[in-house]
This record gives structure tokens, C-alpha cells and sequence, in this order.
């Protein structure tokens, strides 16, 4: 602004030349006038004459005239304020750009108060946000624990719109940031996983991060939803956005000019909303026939109200995180991005451990039991298994001398009995639970506490046959549960109140512990018609297929087959894999204390007979088909829930009957949300197979622990494909050991995982001792120069060896050379790929030298290396000795004209050649067509 004299003149100035910018522009007047009163340049009279003003721009007006008259220094205190006060004046900012305001020694030191209500209602935001998310209330309700106390990061994959991998989140901030994103039109960061994968906690964590201002965002609101709200309001019930907002989430105090409202549709991209449970949603999202609402101050139903909001035809521009289950599609036309969580890895799980037992006996005790079983590693990998599993660790230990977990293959159904023994145990008296007792006696437990389990499990079924996840106390006092019940912690009360400031509603802690409550609900009936047990069986049909919760308003009205908010039936599966594993034979001492003997019997026969029917009618209904690998079989998801209730029914009858079932040699389970703990269900059965089989798993979540637990299966294994696994250098390991001791194998495919060259070297000894192999797919790992040496002179012994993929690794030049002395004279090698691995010229020169000694090689990429018009010549040799290669890929390098006119002069002499595609090198579209007659050189 110049000289202190000029800075004097110029602010009364300024206030006089753009006095129209200022009355059209300026907002919030009270925070204007609060502070010129605070400040002394205004006094009462004056701001009660600004008040009295009839219009908003009359009071700027006025506000404008008593500031010049009272001088210089009131000037510059208003554009002060201004400067100081950004949210609330943001239309100004560009003013004081232009003006190239900066404040001036003297006025810094004068105090500016926010009064604003858009900057009040951030803080009281941020301030009711931190409230709610600084503690995590644990699942037993006995405790509260801070957030950055037990917070664990799971393993976030990054997808794009087809589920393929794009990478994963190394920090929260990429999750709204633009890293990842595939859809620049849609309005929803899509996180997917499945059931106590930890997708609330996450929430949590990137709420608190933005009350703390630790989140990387230009967001200054941030409104939280569960949308199983959305399913609670009556049919009738409309609300506007507003209303929404403000009446539902956060009311802003002190705003009569609706402020923050006006801002928030003047600047939805400075506002976060996060939905959880989109797959709750009690409404069939299918068949809301309301037109859409397009208008923030309309109302409508709020289901409709939530949908336009996510499509963005209300708010566009807004940030929207939603969580779902696995298995919930959305129409990719309005997600911008897609998240899926994969649960705890290995360093995960062990940092949980250290922040979980602080004591360094229980974290001692916990790891020897963890280490001693990959199924417990694989369970614990989802974090509420893995908390149940703890925290029944340490509680059970300190009212028993000598507990431990089961030593037998603990199931999913054995965790929530840990859990439900936790809860029951606070049924001992005052007395008994300050005893140690020398022994441990789940009976006794579940015998005391039977009376508030039924009417629990009671409870939990009626919410499910209604497809409801709230209840109420009239329900809660139908089924037979007293006020002292409902602090054992199965329920827990929603935030709503009743009249008596009591909780309106409960809900069960959690919904895989209400599916588990529910089948215990079967198993304790002895009233009902004992083939009432499968009675969600038969809405659980193999035909199925994943539901697609679209949107109406975006893409028209289209139809579920299944009225009920259970969509995916995942609740229902859930219920029946408990079903099978307290009916199965492990439990029936347990069971036999808690209901009649002789109808637990039936309902075991009963339950038997209906699975072992099920297996043979699901396998011979799947779909097969040939291929060079033999007989395939492509399963479709309900055969993984098929798995898991055999393997939890611990039935080897039916077991052996479904590997014997298995008539494929080849068995598909590809992109079927298959994780760690799903692969002891998978051995179970495929341990019983007498023939050799291919499986094919790529693009789950098995991890190492998953690898592990198919050990047993590997001798029988031809086709190994774990592509886009998790896989660690301990996995290979594993194979390695397995694969080369039976020496059965043919296909290996570990493209995408975390392999590096230690992993390398292994698979380099499978290569050179398995004679069966014919295929390994090794790319998009962690495998360097160093990596590369072990493969390729493995791959140089090997005499089935004829189809090799490495594209996507970091083998570099050195790397390149020592793929081409593996080529020379190779008897069999018909398919390589080295693409995407920073080979130069000099590699492609080695390369090139070594394919005129090699007449088996077919097909070859190079694709997205850095390959110049230096490696021309050589490439221009090779195809002049026309050694049968028929397949050469150069895409995405960084050849020329120069070079691609040397390419084109050899090609005559070649006969073997079809195609070399040169497309996206440095050529012109006028240079491209100079080759038009070749038309062995593709451009496209």
C-alpha cells in the first residue's frame, strides 16, 4: 500500500472508489459491527442506527458512512476485518487481492473477534465432531478408549470402475484427494468391505483428523449420517436439506440471515458428508417412484432426499463418503472413486497387538497362540473378529487361572460364543468376580445367563424376519428382557431420546452379532416346527446375483427382486453360517445344557440332510466349460457361502462329498471375495480330493495367512493362480516348499502382489524343479536386476517353460541382458513379456542380439520401456532374420521416425512377422500415415 502517509489517505479512498463492490458484496454484518463496537470506532447509538436500516445494503451503507467520518484508522479497521475474517467475507477476497491489501503495524495489534455465523458454526462443528469421535466406545460398552489409543490402519486397495487395482491409500488425505479418481462426474467415494472390516472406525478417524484441522481439505463443514436413519422416518415423514442438515445433524446458533445455509449452496465443494451403511438402508432403493428433488428448499421423503444428494442434484460438488458391504454395487456413473478395505495386514495386526495388551505377559500369550494358527491369524485379520477374539482373551483370563483359546480350529461361530461367555459372565455376583476361579466352564455360563440370551436371540430374529435393525422398549420388554439385561452389552441405545429422556430405541451392537443371535434363536426354539431352522436357506438362492442399489433418480426406476433392506443377503448368510456352526458336533455339549437333546438332534439331521442336498444340486447347476487347462468350473458367490457352512458345520461327510462333487479340473474362484479365513473352509473340502486340480483365486484377499492354510492342498495342485492377493515374499516361501515337493504344477500366477527379489529366487526354484510348469506370470511386483538374474537363468534350465510374464517390475537393463542370454537357443520358450521395466536401449540391444539366436519365441513386449531409435538397428537384424517371432510389441516408447523407418525397411524381409505395434511413440499422425502401406505396423 505504499508509505505509511499515502496507506493514510488511501484506506478512506479505497472505502470511496469501490463503494459499490463493498454494499453489493459484504455479508455478515454483525460480526462487522460487533467489532468496530469492541473496538471503540462505533459506540451503542451507532450500531442500533446501522440496525434500524430497512435492507442489508442500506446497513452497509450507513456502516460505510460512519466509518469515513470517523477517520483514517476506522477505515483500514473495517478492511482489517475483512483481511482477517476469510470464510465469512470470501466475495471480498478477490477485492483485497486487487487492492493488494496488506494490514499495517498498527492495526495488527488490534484484536478481531469471529462472530461470524459461518465461522461459528464451523467451530461448533468441529468442536461436536471431536465430542463424538475422540473415544471409541468399545463393543461391551464397559469402557471408552481414545481414538489414537487402539486406531489401527487397515489395508485400503484404491480400484477403478472395473475392481482392478490402482494401488492402495498410504494416508488418509488420499482418500479425498484426487488420487485414484476415475470418474471427475461422479459425487461418491465408495468404501467397500465386509462385515467388521473396520469401515465405521475409518469414518471415525477421518472425522476426527478434520475436527483436529489434521486433514488435508479445503472443507470448513463436515455433516455425518448413518443411513440406516434415512430407513427409520415413517413413509409420510419429508424433510429438506436443511432440515437434514440443521435439525438432524448440527443447528447453527445465531444465524436470523441464514448465513450458513446460503454458504453452504454458494460453496457445496466446501462441505463432507459421509454415509454409513448404504447397505442398511431399510428402503428398496429400487422402487422409489417420487420424482427427484433438485431443489434444496423441497421437501421429500428423506430416503429420496439422500438419493439426490448422492447424485448430486442436490449439492453437487459436495464430497460425499459412503461405506457399503462387499457385494452392493453402486452405478459407477456417480462414484468418483473407489476404496475397498481388506482388514489387517500382518504389521496391522501386530501393531493392534501392541496397542490392544499393554501388559507384555498377555501380548506374549496372544502371539504364541496366534502364531501356532494361521486360520486364528486369518479371523483376526477382520478387526471385530480380531477385537472379540482380545478382548475375551484378556477378560476370560482374569476370571479364569488357566484360560486360552480353543486349541482346535477356532470358527467364526466359536468367536461369538467368546463374546457372548464375555457378556453372560457379568451375571456372576459381586462376589464370584472377584474369585479367580481355577477352571474354566462355558456351560455353566451360558446355563446361568440362558434366560436373557433367548429372549436376546428372540429379539435379534424378529428385528431380522422384519428386516429392521432398531428396536424398541415395548419390543425389548415383548421378549422378555428386564432394565438389568440390557447392561450385559448386546444392545446398545441409538442417540434418540423418548419423552422421558430415556433411549427412544436399542440396536444390537453390532449386525453379524444379530445374525449370530438369530440362529441361536433356532437352535433354542422348541416350540416351532423344527423345519422352521432353514428358514433363510431358501431366500439365500444360488442364482442370486449381487445386488445393484441404483439410483433412481440418475439412471430411471428399476426393481429388486428382495423387498427387504437385507439386499445382499449377507445378514441371512451370516445367520445361517451360525446356524451350522452351533449345530455342529463340536458344540453339541454345549448345546445339549440349553435346549432338549433329542430336538437338537433333529434339527442336526435335519440341517445335514438340507446342506448335503444343497452341494449336489448347487454343483451340478454350475456352469462348465473347456479350455486348454481342461474341464473348468467358474463358481458363483453363494458356493463360497456353500464352503463356509460345511466348514463350520465341521461336517467331513459332506466335505467329502462335495470334493467328490467336484468334477472339473478346474475350479474358478476369481473375483469372488474370497479373504484369508475363507481358505481353511476351501482346504477343508479340497483336502478330501482324490485328483489333481487347478484353482484359480486371483483377485481376492487371501494374504499370507491364507496361503498358508491351503498348504495342505497344495500336492494336488496343477494351476496355481493368486494374482492380486497380498501376497508377501513368506507365501512364496511356502509354495516353494510345497509346489517343489510334489512337482505337479503347470500354471503360476502371482501377477500383482508384493514379491520381491527374495521372492524371486523362490519362484526361480520352482521354475527349475517343477518339469510340469509351462506358465509363470510374475508381473506388477517389487523385482529388480537382482530378481530378474534368478528367473531368467532358472528360466534358461527350464525345458517346459513356454510362457513368461514380467511386465510391471524394475529389472531395468541388467535385468533385460539377463533375459537375453536366457533366450538364446531356448527350446520352448514361445511368450514374454518384459514390459513397463525401465529398459533402455542398451537392454533392447541385448535383447535384440539374443533373438536371432532364438527360433521358439512367438510372441514379445516391450511395451512402456524407454527404447529409442539407438535399439532400431538391432531390432532392424533381428526382423531380417526372420527366426518365426510373429508378435512384437513396442508400444510406448520413445521411437521416432528415424527409428520406425528402419523398423519398416526390414520388414520385407521377414515372412513370420504379423504385426509390430508401435503405437504412442514420438511420431506425428502426418508421419504415421507415411506408413500406411506397411501394414504390418500398427498405429492404433
Amino acid at each position: 500500500m505504499g508509505e505509511l502517509g499515502e496507506a493514510r489517505v488511501s484506506y478512506l479512498h479505497l472505502l470511496t472508489c469501490y463503494r459499490e463492490i463493498l454494499v453489493s458484496r459484504l455479508k455478515s454484518i454483525q460480526c462487522i459491527l460487533h467489532n468496530l463496537l469492541a473496538s471503540g470506532f462505533f459506540c451503542e447509538e451507532d450500531v442500533q442506527i446501522v440496525q434500524q436500516m430497512a435492507t442489508k445494503k442500506d446497513q452497509v451503507r450507513k456502516i460505510l458512512e460512519f466509518v469515513q467520518c470517523k477517520g483514517e484508522e476506522a477505515c483500514e479497521f473495517l478492511i482489517f476485518i475483512i483481511h482477517s475474517i476469510r470464510d465469512a467475507y470470501i466475495d471480498l477476497q478477490p477485492w483485497l487481492r486487487e487492492i493488494n491489501y496488506n494490514p499495517s503495524s498498527h492495526v495488527t495489534v488490534m484484536n478481531v473477534v469471529n462472530t461470524d455465523p459461518i465461522s461459528r458454526f464451523c467451530e461448533k462443528l468441529r468442536h461436536e465432531m471431536s465430542r463424538d469421535t475422540n473415544f471409541i466406545m468399545s463393543y461391551d460398552q464397559e469402557e471408552e478408549t481414545r481414538l489414537e489409543d487402539l486406531y489401527t490402519d487397515t489395508v485400503m486397495e484404491l480400484l477403478n470402475e472395473s475392481n482392478e487395482s490402482l494401488g492402495f491409500v498410504e494416508s488418509l488425505d488420499q482418500l479425498l484427494g484426487d488420487d485414484a479418481m476415475f470418474n471427475s462426474f461422479g459425487e461418491i467415494i465408495y468404501v467397500m468391505g465386509d462385515a467388521g472390516v473396520g469401515k465405521s472406525i475409518l469414518l471415525q478417524k477421518l472425522q476426527n483428523l478434520w475436527s483436529k484441522k489434521e486433514l488435508q481439505t479445503d472443507a470448513i463443514f463436515f455433516f455425518k449420517f448413518r443411513c440406516r436413519m434415512f430407513g427409520a422416518f415413517k413413509d409420510s415423514e419429508q424433510i429438506s436439506v436443511r432440515d437434514l442438515l440443521f435439525k438432524h445433524s448440527c443447528y447453527p446458533d445465531h444465524d436470523p440471515d441464514n448465513e450458513v445455509f446460503d454458504y453452504i449452496l454458494r460453496f457445496p465443494e466446501r462441505v463432507i458428508f459421509t454415509f454409513d451403511g448404504y447397505d442398511e438402508i431399510q428402503e428398496d432403493v429400487g422402487k422409489v417412484n417420487a420424482p427427484e428433488v433438485v431443489s434444496p428448499e423441497e421437501k421429500a421423503h428423506p430416503l429420496q432426499l439422500l438419493l439426490s444428494l448422492l447424485c448430486g442434484k442436490l449439492l453437487k460438488g459436495s464430497q460425499k463418503v459412503v461405506t457399503a458391504r462387499t457385494g452392493v454395487e453402486i452405478q459407477s456413473n456417480v462414484i468418483r472413486k473407489k476404496v475397498a478395505l481388506h482388514g489387517f495386514s500382518p504389521a496391522n495386526l501386530q501393531s493392534y497387538i501392541n496397542l490392544h495388551f499393554k501388559d507384555q505377559e498377555y501380548r506374549e500369550l496372544v502371539s504364541v497362540q496366534l502364531n501356532a494358527s494361521p486360520h486364528l491369524c486369518g479371523l483376526c485379520s477382520t478387526p471385530l473378529f480380531c477385537w472379540i477374539v482380545f478382548k475375551s482373551f484378556k477378560h476370560l483370563h482374569t476370571m479364569h487361572d488357566s484360560f486360552h483359546l480353543p486349541e482346535t480350529c477356532l470358527t467364526v461361530t466359536g468367536i461369538f460364543l467368546l463374546l457372548s461367555e464375555m457378556f453372560l459372565s457379568r451375571l456372576a455376583s459381586p462376589v464370584q468376580s472377584l474369585l479367580k476361579k481355577s477352571t474354566h466352564c462355558s456351560s455353566e455360563t451360558f446355563k446361568a445367563g440362558l434366560r436373557p440370551l433367548t429372549a436376546f436371540a428372540k429379539l435379534a430374529l424378529q428385528c431380522m424376519e422384519r428386516g429392521m435393525f432398531l428396536c424398541s422398549q415395548e419390543e425389548i420388554r415383548t421378549c422378555g428382557l428386564v432394565e438389568e439385561d440390557l447392561s450385559l452389552g448386546f444392545l446398545k441405545p441409538v442417540s434418540e431420546s423418548d419423552a422421558s429422556g430415556g433411549p427412544a430405541a436399542f440396536e444390537f451392537l453390532h449386525v453379524t452379532l444379530q445374525s449370530f443371535l438369530a440362529a441361536f434363536a433356532f437352535v433354542l426354539d422348541e416350540e416351532g416346527a423344527i423345519s422352521s431352522i432353514l428358514k433363510f436357506f431358501t431366500k439365500c438362492s444360488r442364482m442370486r446375483k449381487a445386488s445393484c442399489l441404483s439410483f433412481d433418480c440418475c439412471i430411471g426406476n428399476s426393481e429388486l427382486n428382495d423387498k427387504s433392506h437385507f439386499a445382499t443377503n449377507e445378514h441371512l448368510q451370516f445367520t445361517n453360517l451360525f446356524l451350522c456352526g452351533l449345530l455342529s458336533k463340536p458344540h453339541t455339549g454345549l448345546m445339549g445344557h440349553l435346549t432338549s437333546p433329542v430336538l437338537l438332534k433333529k434339527k442336526q439331521a435335519l440341517l445335514k440332510s438340507y446342506l448335503s442336498t444343497s452341494v449336489k444340486l448347487h454343483l451340478q447347476g454350475l456352469p462348465h466349460y473347456s479350455e486348454s487347462e481342461g474341464k473348468k468350473v467358474h463358481v458363483l458367490p453363494n458356493f463360497l457361502w456353500m464352503l463356509r457352512c460345511i466348514f463350520e458345520n465341521g461336517s467331513k461327510d459332506i466335505a467329502k462329498m462335495t470334493a467328490k462333487g467336484i468334477t472339473a479340473s478346474y475350479i474358478k474362484l476369481g473375483y469372488c471375495n474370497v479373504y484369508s479365513g475363507d481358505c481353511t473352509a476351501l482346504n477343508f473340502v479340497l483336502q478330501h480330493r482324490k485328483k489333481l486340480l487347478g484353482l484359480d483365486m486371483d483377485n481376492n484377499n487371501i494374504s499370507d495367512y491364507g496361503v498358508k492354510q491351503l498348504q495342505p492342498s497344495f500336492c494336488k495342485m496343477t494351476v496355481v493362480r493368486f494374482c492380486v492377493n497380498l501376497l508377501s515374499d513368506s507365501s512364496i516361501e511356502i509354495l516353494a516348499d510345497e509346489l517343489c515337493k510334489h512337482k505337479v504344477v503347470e500354471v503360476l500366477g502371482l501377477y500383482n502382489n508384493h514379491i520381491t527379489d527374495v521372492g524371486a529366487r523362490l519362484v526361480a526354484q520352482i521354475i527349475e524343479e517343477c518339469p510340469k510348469l509351462r506358465v509363470v506370470k510374475i508381473g506388477k511386483n517389487k523385482i529388480t536386476a537382482v530378481g530378474a538374474r534368478y528367473l531368467a537363468n532358472a528360466i534358461k534350465r527350464s525345458t517346459s517353460i513356454f510362457d513368461v510374464g514380467m511386465w510391471g517390475n524394475s529389472i531395468g537393463d541388467e535385468g533385460a541382458e539377463a533375459f537375453a542370454d536366457a533366450l538364446k537357443n531356448h527350446p520352448n520358450l514361445t511368450n514374454l513379456s518384459l514390459s513397463a521395466n525401465g529398459i533402455t536401449s542398451e537392454g533392447g540391444r541385448h535383447l535384440a542380439q539374443a533373438l536371432k539366436e532364438n527360433s521358439s519365441l512367438r510372441i514379445f513386449w516391450l511395451v512402456q520401456n524407454e527404447l529409442t531409435d539407438d535399439v532400431a538397428v538391432h531390432l532392424a537384424d533381428f526382423i531380417r532374420a526372420n527366426t518365426g517371432l510373429t508378435h512384437l510389441w513396442l508400444i510406448n516408447n520413445r521411437l521416432t521416425l528415424d527409428g520406425i523407418r528402419r523398423l519398416a525397411e526390414a520388414l520385407p524381409h521377414n515372412t513370420e512377422l504379423k504385426e509390430i505395434c508401435v503405437k504412442g511413440n514420438q511420431l506425428t499422425e502426418e508421419e504415421e500415415r507415411g506408413f500406411s502401406t506397411e501394414k504390418r505396423l500398427r498405429f492404433q
